[in-house]
């Protein structure tokens, strides 16, 4: 991928949680992506610009969490229909890959790997840049606390501090956030009370879309690219409609 010589990208928008946040549209069940890129997907090398894992910038295009996470094949995500749908109207956008597939809420604690390394490539997208501002938290997680019921009594506890842990470290106490209610996850009964805690979530500057009823792959468990597209728009249309105020200073 090329390196751009674009100036760097003015709004960043920081995607993180586990694999349906990463991407898997497209994955089969060898393991092989299928190189397919929707339109709603194309890359846009005056605008839309992603941070690797090197910290440097590139034009961003699918895949776009290939070398952050690294375990498992990644596909289409949400990321790119996301930044294609905002780009007329906020400008040139960075794109901060962070996902990482089968993830729990505990592993995104602050003082854990994934979390601090969160915060650094957030941290770095802005320090690297020419005038770049963290804009948005697009978050993705849950499948992997759909296992017990011990999982469920300490999500919602466990999502909100992550949520005041970010505000804090970013010193963005207003930062938005744009969460996903989960589609699907290890067990039924549990993936019905963790979409309740994340749709009941009621914090300032905090929403969240529902990916329930969007396409699930065969192993019903990822989204297929389609969905990812659905969900990108989804995204897209929450971000815009709350958060594209004077006030947020977007």
């Amino acid at each position: 991928m090329e390196v751009s010589e674009a100036r760097p990208a003015k709004k960043l928008f920081i995607l993180s949680g586990q694999s349906n946040m990463a991407g898997r549209g497209g994955v089969d069940k060898h393991k092989r992506w299928d190189g397919i890129v929707p339109p709603e997907c194309a890359p846009d090398a005056q605008k839309i610009f992603r941070l690797d894992a090197n910290l440097r910038w590139e034009v961003a295009r699918e895949t776009l969490h290939h070398d952050i996470d690294t375990k498992k094949t990644c596909g289409v995500g949400p990321g790119m229909p996301f930044a294609n749908a905002v780009k007329e109207r906020v400008g040139a956008i960075g794109l901060v890959p962070c996902a990482v597939g089968g993830t729990a809420i505990k592993e995104w604690a602050r003082g854990e790997h994934l979390y601090e390394n969160m915060v650094k490539r957030a941290k770095a997208a802005v320090s690297g840049g020419d005038g770049g501002v963290i804009t948005a938290l697009l978050w993705y997680q849950g499948e992997s606390d759909t296992s017990s019921q011990h999982d469920v009594d300490v999500y919602k506890q466990k999502m909100e501090l992550l949520i005041h842990n970010v505000r804090a470290d970013l010193d963005l106490p207003d930062l938005p956030v744009v969460q996903v209610a989960l589609a699907s996850g290890t067990q039924k009964k549990y993936v019905d009370e963790i979409r309740a805690i994340q749709l009941g979530i009621d914090l300032p500057n905090v929403v969240c879309v529902d990916a329930k009823g969007l396409q699930l792959k065969e192993d019903n468990l990822h989204l297929t690219t389609e969905a990812q597209v659905q969900l990108g728009h989804k995204l897209a249309q929450a971000f815009l409609t709350n958060f594209l105020t004077e006030k947020a200073h977007i």
